[in-house]
C-alpha cells in the first residue's frame, strides 16, 4: 500500500507530466496571450481527471477553461451524466455547456462511429483556441490493435496525435496509463460516472480492452506501453511519408489538381503515397487499399479521351465526391451540390456559396473591378443560365462564356457552377476570368479583386 507522501508525489508527477505536455505543443502558452481550452467532458474517469488537472494548472499556466458535454441520448442515464458534468464544473467555477445531438441511424457508420462523428463535430464547432481530449496510453494501444485487425497502413497505425494542428485538438494524457489516472482520482477523492456500454463486448474496442489486452498482459505486462510506443514510431514514419509526398507534390500537384502523367513516372508505392496525400489534402475519406489500387489503375490506364468518373466518397447531406480526369489532371468533384439562387455581396471579405465554394474579396489599387463605380457598393451573384457573352479584353471581341472557360482550361463540370457578378443588371466580372472593360479599375482607382475558390 502506498504511503500518503508517495501518493502525493505520484499525483504531483502526473500534474508535472500534463504541464510538460501542454508546454511541448507547438502552440506556446505565452503569458501575454492566455489560450482558451475547451475540455471534452463525458463525465467518465478520464475526462474528470483531465478536468481536475487542467483546473489545477490554470492557477499557474495562462489558460482559460470551459467544458462541453455532448448528450447523445443513448443511455437512460444520459440526463444524469449531463447534470453531473454541470455540477463538477460548477465546483471548479468552469463554464460547462450541454449539447444534445440526434444520431442518424441510417448513416451507414454504425452507432459508435456516428456518435463519435457528432461528438467531434460539436467540439470542433467551438470558437476556443484548443480542444482538450482525455485519451490516454491505453486508448492509444487499443487503437493500434483495432487498426491492425482492420489491415490499416502506417497512417492508421499511427493512432491519435498528441497535437492535431488542423483540428486544434490536444491530448495531454496520451502518454499516461489508465492505471495512473485511476490512482490520481483515488488520491484526489474524485467521483465520476460509469457508462454501462463500456462493458459491452459488442463493440470492438471493448473486446480489445476487456479480452485481448488482459490476455496479452499475462505474458507481457508492459504491452500497452509497448503498443503505444509502436504508434509513436508509426507516426514518425508517417511524417516521413508525408514529407516525401510533399516533395513529389511540388512537381505534380497544381492547386487542387494532380498531374496524372507525373503520377505514372513514380514507382507504385511512391505513387500511391502521393495519391493518399493528395486525397487527404482534399479532405476525402481515405479509401482502403483495394479501392486505392483500383483508383490508381483506372487513372493510369484509361484512355486520354475517356470521361473518367470514380466514386471516392459519399458525405451525408452534402453529396457524392467523384474523381475525374481532364486534360491530363485528376480532380475531385462534388456531385449533387446545387448552385442555388441569386446572392448579394454587401462588402464582406468572403462569401460562401451554396455548393461549398467561396468568393474571396480583396481591395487592390488599380486592379480588378472599379469599386467607386458600383452604384450601391453591392454586387449580385448569379449562376450560368446559357448564352452569356463577355468582353474582358479591349482588343478582342466579346466571347461566349464557354469559349472563355475553354481558354483557361476550366473543366466542364466547373463551368456550370461558375459564379457571375452583376452590377446594375450588367455582367461586370467573372472570377478567375476577368472584368468587363468598362468596369476595370484604372491605375489610381481602388479596385475589387475577386477570387473563386472551388473544389468542384
Amino acid at each position: 500500500m502506498r504511503k500518503p507522501h508517495q501518493q502525493h508525489d505520484s499525483a504531483q508527477n502526473l500534474l508535472d507530466a500534463v504541464a510538460s505536455a501542454l508546454n511541448s505543443f507547438p502552440v506556446q502558452l505565452a503569458p501575454q496571450q492566455p489560450h482558451s481550452i475547451l475540455i471534452a467532458l463525458s463525465g467518465g474517469l478520464d475526462s474528470i481527471v483531465l478536468l481536475d488537472l487542467l483546473h489545477r494548472l490554470s492557477a499557474t499556466l495562462p489558460i482559460q477553461l470551459s467544458a462541453l458535454h455532448v448528450h447523445h441520448g443513448l443511455s437512460p442515464n444520459a440526463d444524469e451524466w449531463a447534470a453531473f458534468c454541470q455540477a463538477r464544473c460548477a465546483h471548479y467555477q468552469i463554464p460547462c455547456a450541454i449539447q444534445q445531438v440526434t444520431l442518424d441511424r441510417q448513416s451507414g457508420l454504425g452507432i459508435e462511429a456516428e456518435a463519435r462523428r457528432l461528438r467531434y463535430q460539436a467540439l470542433l464547432d467551438s470558437q476556443q483556441d484548443l480542444v482538450a481530449l482525455a485519451h490516454h496510453q491505453d486508448d492509444q494501444a487499443e487503437t493500434l490493435l483495432l487498426q491492425l485487425m482492420r489491415g490499416a497502413g502506417v497512417k492508421g497505425m499511427a493512432g491519435m496525435a498528441e497535437y492535431d494542428q488542423d483540428r486544434r485538438l490536444i491530448r495531454p494524457l496520451l502518454n499516461i496509463s489508465r492505471a495512473s489516472l485511476a490512482q490520481y482520482a483515488q488520491v484526489q477523492g474524485l467521483s465520476w460516472v460509469e457508462d454501462e456500454s463500456n462493458q459491452s463486448l459488442d463493440y470492438q474496442r471493448n473486446f480489445c480492452r476487456h479480452q485481448i489486452i488482459p490476455l496479452m498482459q499475462q505474458r507481457i505486462p508492459a504491452v500497452t506501453e509497448n503498443l503505444a510506443r509502436s504508434s509513436r514510431l508509426m507516426a514518425e514514419a508517417q511524417t516521413l511519408l508525408d514529407q516525401l509526398a510533399q516533395i513529389d507534390a511540388e512537381q505534380y500537384v497544381r492547386g487542387d489538381k494532380l498531374n496524372v502523367r507525373g503520377l505514372s513516372k513514380l514507382d507504385q508505392a511512391r505513387a500511391q503515397n502521393l495519391l493518399r496525400w493528395w486525397l487527404a489534402q482534399q479532405q476525402m475519406h481515405m479509401p482502403n487499399h483495394a479501392h486505392l489500387q483500383e483508383i490508381m489503375q483506372q487513372l493510369l490506364s484509361a484512355q486520354a479521351d475517356k470521361q473518367l468518373q470514380i466514386l471516392v466518397h459519399h458525405r451525408q447531406n452534402v453529396g457524392v465526391y467523384m474523381l475525374r480526369r481532364y486534360q491530363g489532371y485528376a480532380y475531385i468533384t462534388l456531385d449533387g451540390a446545387t448552385c442555388g439562387d441569386t446572392l448579394m455581396w454587401q462588402g464582406e471579405p468572403e462569401l460562401r456559396l451554396p455548393d461549398g465554394s467561396r468568393l474571396i474579396f480583396e481591395q487592390v489599387m488599380g486592379q480588378g473591378l472599379a469599386l467607386q463605380r458600383l452604384p450601391t457598393q453591392q454586387l449580385e451573384v448569379r449562376f450560368r443560365t446559357g448564352g452569356e457573352r463577355f468582353k474582358p479584353h479591349p482588343q478582342r471581341p466579346s466571347k461566349t462564356l464557354k469559349q472563355l472557360c475553354q481558354e483557361i482550361n476550366m473543366p466542364p463540370w466547373m463551368r456550370e457552377r461558375l459564379p457571375l457578378l452583376f452590377a446594375a443588371h450588367q455582367l461586370v466580372m467573372i472570377p478567375n476570368i476577368g472584368v468587363a472593360i468598362e468596369w476595370q479599375a484604372q491605375p489610381q482607382e481602388m479596385g475589387l479583386v475577386i477570387h473563386w475558390q472551388s473544389r468542384v
